[in-house]
């Protein structure tokens, strides 16, 4: 008799820590694809920054390479080199 009773009561709690246990991979499952993802658009957004910094290297270099800085000296500014005979060397 102690033996069918003891059934009972470990057969509900048998029943419980499996269910627990299904409830544990299913929401373990959910986080992990949730985490990837993430992961996923992080990668994504990483990539678009390095473009970008990438672009904004090439662009850095054409605004301090020397022709481009004189023709915008010239054409905004009206900057022009001085004559020889208009050159001054001041020495201390």
């Amino acid at each position: 008799m102690k033996s069918g009773r003891l059934v009972l009561l470990i057969l509900p709690l048998l029943w419980l820590a499996v269910l627990a246990s299904a409830v544990g991979v299913v929401f373990v499952r959910h986080e992990a694809r949730s985490l990837f993802t993430e992961l996923e658009q992080l990668s994504s957004e990483r990539d678009q920054l390095n473009i970008e910094w990438g672009q904004l290297q090439l662009e850095q270099s054409a605004w301090s390479n020397h022709g481009f800085v004189e023709r915008v000296a010239n054409d905004k500014l009206r900057m022009t080199l001085p004559q020889p005979a208009e050159v001054r060397i001041v020495t201390p």
